[in-house]
Order: C-alpha cells, then sequence, then structure tokens
C-alpha cells in the first residue's frame, strides 16, 4: 500500500509541471517595431499588421497555403458560384460587380454586428484621398457601393481584374464609432481617429482579442474580445513587447521576460542560427522563406540619384552574395528584381548585377565623379559623391549589412553617412513625407501576385495634396511601368500576364528605382509548449489564425 501511494505521489509530480503548461494565462511575444498607428487603413507597417491580426479580420486574406480564404466573408466570390458577375460599366466598358457576404455572429467589441455599412463606410472614406487611406487603386476601381441587407454588400468595378475577389486594404470600419469623426473633417481624420484617441475602445476591435492597454513605443496588451463568436482562444491575455534593439531581444528571451519572438518582427536570420546553436533544446526554430524584400530605396529627386549611372554603380559595388554568405549562413536568395523566385511571375532571365567594381568606377567616371586624394570622388562644382544610408535603430543584422555596405561603397570612391531612426519615427515620418535624401533600407512584404501599384506608379508618390498616401518613396515616374501597372491587375489569361510582368521585371531591374539586396527567410522562435502558430511567408501575419494556437 505504502509503494502504491508513494508512486501515485510521484505521478501527480511529474503531471505538476504539464498541467500548468495548460492552464497558462498569458503569452508574452517580442518584436523589434511598435505600430505608427493602429487604424487598420492608414500606412502600410509589419508591426501594424502583426497587431492586427490578433484583433481585427478582413474580409479575405491569402492563407498559409497561398489560397485566398474568407477570414470576415461566407463564400470567396467567383464567377463559378455566381458572386461575380461580369457586366458593362454606364460608360460602356467591361466591368465586374462583386458580392461578399459577412459571417453570421461577427461583432465589433461592443456587441455591436459588423455589418455592411461598416463596409460602405470604409469604401467611402477610401475614396476621398484626402482621408489619406492606402490601397488607392481599390477605392478608384469600386466605383459604386450597394448595401444589400445588414450583411451583404455589393461592388461595381470599373474594370475586371484577376485579383476581383480580394478585398486588399478594404476592411471594415465600425461606423457607428468612426463616421461621424470622418464627417467633420476628413482631412485630419486620421489623428482624430478613435484608433488614435481612444485605443483601448472595445468597439474598434472584431477579432479574438481586443486591445487593452498600451504604453506608447514600448508595449501593447490585448484581452479576449467576450464578443468574438469563433473558436476560444487559448490565452486570456497576449502582451506585445517592443524591443528595436535586437540584442536586448534575445536578452530577453533568454531571461523568460518573453515566451516567443514573432518572425515577421524579430531575430535576424543570423542571430537567430547564432542563439538556436546555443539554446535549440529551449525553444522551437522555424526559418520560412517568403516574400519578404529587402532592398535600398533610393530618393530619385537627389540629384545625384537620379543619375541612372549612379544607381548602377551602387548595385555594382556590393557584393550580395558575399554578404549572404558571410552574414546569414547563405539562408537569404539575392534578389535580381522586386519578384521573388517563389511567386509564378517571376523571370528567370531578368538582368543581374554582378559585382564589378571596375565597372562602378568607370561609371562613376561618365557621370562626371572623379577620384580625389581622400577616395571619395568629387564632381566639377568640388561636392562630395555622399549617400545618407539610414535604416532602423537598433536592428543589429540592418546595421551590420549597412556597415558592409559602406565598406563596399567606399571602396568606388562612394562615401555612405549612416543615420537611423526608431521604426516608428522612420516609417511614420521619414519615409512617408520622403525626408530622406539617400537610400533607406527596408523590407517589403506582399502577397502572392501582388502588383506593386503603390509603391512603383507615379500616382502613388507621397505628397501633401493627397495628405502623404501612396508608397512610392522613391519618387520614381516611369510612363511604361505606369502602363503595366494598369495592364497586369485587368489581364486574366496568365500567360499574356506572365509576359506583362517580365516586361515589368525588366523596367525595374534597368531603372533601379531601389536596389534589389536579397529575399528574407524569417526567423520564428516560439517555447517547446506552443503549437498552432502556421508562418505565411507572405503579406497576411501568422496572428491572423492567432485562435488556432494551443499549449501542447
Amino acid at each position: 500500500m505504502a509503494a502504491r501511494l508513494f508512486l501515485t505521489a510521484c505521478a501527480l509530480l511529474v503531471a505538476a509541471p504539464a498541467l500548468a503548461q495548460t492552464t497558462r494565462e498569458q503569452l508574452t511575444i517580442g518584436i523589434t517595431q511598435y505600430p505608427s498607428t493602429l487604424h487598420p487603413n492608414i500606412d502600410s507597417m509589419a508591426a501594424k499588421s502583426y497587431v492586427l491580426g490578433f484583433t481585427r479580420r478582413p474580409l479575405t486574406s491569402y492563407d498559409p497555403d497561398w489560397r485566398l480564404a474568407c477570414l470576415g466573408c461566407e463564400t470567396v466570390p467567383s464567377l463559378d458560384n455566381g458572386l461575380a458577375e461580369r457586366e458593362t460599366t454606364p460608360d460602356g466598358r467591361p466591368g465586374i460587380r462583386v458580392t461578399w457576404r459577412l459571417r453570421e455572429g461577427w461583432r465589433w467589441g461592443d456587441g455591436t454586428p459588423v455589418s455592411a455599412e461598416d463596409l460602405l463606410f470604409a469604401w467611402q472614406a477610401g475614396r476621398d484621398f484626402s482621408t489619406g487611406f492606402g490601397g488607392s487603386e481599390f477605392y478608384r476601381s469600386a466605383y459604386e457601393a450597394i448595401v444589400v441587407d445588414l450583411r451583404t454588400i455589393t461592388l461595381r468595378f470599373d474594370r475586371v481584374t484577376f485579383e476581383y475577389a480580394s478585398t486588399g486594404t478594404w476592411e471594415p470600419l465600425p461606423s457607428h464609432v468612426e463616421r461621424r469623426r470622418w464627417e467633420q473633417e476628413p482631412r485630419t481624420y486620421r489623428s482624430r481617429s478613435a484608433y488614435e484617441t481612444e485605443p483601448t475602445n472595445p468597439a474598434l476591435w472584431n477579432g479574438p482579442y481586443r486591445v487593452a492597454a498600451l504604453q506608447p513605443g514600448a508595449g501593447i496588451t490585448l484581452e479576449r474580445n467576450a464578443a468574438w463568436a469563433g473558436t476560444q482562444p487559448a490565452f486570456r491575455r497576449i502582451a506585445i513587447r517592443t524591443v528595436e534593439n535586437t540584442a536586448a531581444l534575445e536578452a530577453q528571451l533568454l531571461a523568460g521576460q518573453l515566451d516567443m519572438i514573432a518572425g515577421e518582427l524579430g531575430l535576424p536570420l543570423d542571430q537567430a542560427a547564432a542563439l538556436e546553436r546555443r539554446a535549440g533544446n529551449r525553444f522551437r526554430f522555424e526559418y520560412k522563406p517568403g516574400l519578404v524584400y529587402e532592398h535600398l530605396d533610393l530618393n530619385l529627386d537627389t540629384p545625384t540619384l537620379a543619375d541612372r549611372r549612379v544607381r548602377h554603380a551602387l548595385i555594382h559595388a556590393i557584393d550580395r552574395g558575399q554578404i549572404v554568405q558571410r552574414l546569414f549562413e547563405g539562408r537569404q536568395t539575392v534578389a535580381h528584381t522586386n519578384v521573388n523566385p517563389l511567386d509564378w511571375v517571376h523571370d528567370n532571365d531578368v538582368r543581374q548585377w554582378p559585382v564589378d567594381l571596375a565597372r562602378a568606377r568607370a561609371l562613376l567616371d561618365e557621370a562626371g565623379w572623379r577620384p580625389a586624394p581622400d577616395g571619395i570622388r568629387r564632381n566639377s562644382g568640388g561636392e562630395r559623391l555622399t549617400v545618407e544610408l539610414m535604416t532602423t535603430a537598433g536592428n543589429r543584422s540592418r546595421e551590420a549589412v549597412q556597415q558592409v555596405i559602406q565598406g563596399m561603397w567606399r571602396q568606388a570612391g562612394i562615401e555612405a553617412r549612416i543615420r537611423n531612426e526608431p521604426p516608428r519615427v522612420l516609417f511614420g515620418e521619414t519615409l512617408n513625407r520622403r525626408r530622406f535624401t539617400g537610400a533607406v533600407l527596408f523590407a517589403w512584404i506582399s502577397a502572392p501576385e501582388s502588383v506593386p501599384r503603390s509603391t512603383l506608379h507615379s500616382d502613388e508618390i507621397p505628397r501633401a495634396e493627397r495628405n502623404w498616401s501612396g508608397q512610392n518613396y522613391t519618387g520614381f515616374r516611369n510612363a511604361e511601368m505606369d502602363q503595366l501597372l494598369e495592364a497586369i491587375p485587368i489581364e486574366l489569361d496568365r500567360e499574356r500576364r506572365r509576359a506583362l510582368w517580365q516586361r515589368l521585371q525588366a523596367i525595374y531591374a534597368e531603372e533601379l528605382p531601389a536596389i534589389p539586396l536579397w529575399f528574407r527567410a524569417d526567423a520564428h522562435v516560439w517555447p517547446a509548449w506552443l503549437d498552432g502558430v502556421r508562418p505565411t511567408g507572405h503579406l497576411a501575419p501568422s496572428s491572423l489564425w492567432a485562435e488556432e494556437w494551443r499549449v501542447r
């Protein structure tokens, strides 16, 4: 009998840790950026997308298997199921009407149903460029919105595109909270929105979690949304902590202050690989290749960079293959254009730019930049060939890349002056208002076959009269590129569309509005007891499926 009691006691002791794990109340996640805004339709920033993945749901999104799926709707519209219908527009052009029906039981955190009126309001505000929304092509093309009933809305488009079923940046906004603020003065709405002035208002959130508390620049605390009708999430609370310095981020993980580091905005690959070698038994690591494009955006309105010969010299002087090998253990894919080789429209024959220091020097000679005794070239007016080089402060990997590029450019006679800013400043002000003069190192994240209109079309250059909407930070202006960006979406034939994509990549590789560096593999670091996280490798963050996350 005594032996049996002893064994029972031992079994209880062994089982105790597992029991503790299954009753975890909070998951603490580390990320490297703090959102510049929590408004879902203003500004594009990975940190914001990650947070909103927990707290909101779009109508549609590409899932982890790269298929378009309904999150806030019942069925993805198609010509086959009748939710999409070709028609002729009032001015006689080919058009299409697309209908979405919202899923039953979807509610804002205050219990108000998410309705077609919320989507109507988002469409109306998005079509007014003074509001400062992104996604202008969608709103420009959708010329009429029809509320069919409380849960059904139809948009009429003045063109038929292969993306007709994807809602992109069009997300419901709580009209019972936001409409009055917007109607008062659309131009100042972005600063008066409840997402800016009262972000803990439950009525703003329709996902499995809602924002409960914020410490600006430092962290956001989420709690379960009592109005959520979907699968109950495992954690009562999720704490998202911003640690911009990646060395400090790693230290907090090892000290137990963080449970996990989000791969979307976490440790650089080299740092994660080194951590795995030291502490691989404590955490789970996954390296997810995807559509994350690291590059240098160039300000083409700066006279030096407006000269294509200088841009060609800049890329010839960078040994990108060596950087990938030395800093990233060869895990990144060198980029030759802005389209990832994983994407079916990638052109394998696009022009490539090998490292060629002699050619870089010759191009600079042709452009009028001559060597000087101190090694930095000067033009006929005595001006130094200097390029300001910026990135997100505290990102150890990017700062290391900066230093390597600085050294490589110097060998060609180019001076790189490094000036970095916190992510919320760099993305919220400097890039958004084009307050940079040289090159900025950062990443774009896209969806599969995502047409880069917002970053390359001349209409998308941010300017005051459009309230700084658009993401063509380089100021790239190319008439043929504009035509391609307008033609690709309306070409439904895959092979003809592929040819258009090839021409787009050829122009990009020749003109170099940005310098391609590599396509990133994200390093996800999870606690051993966490299951269900599915990285996508594209624009949609893993947090969009947070209700599937479970404790082992």
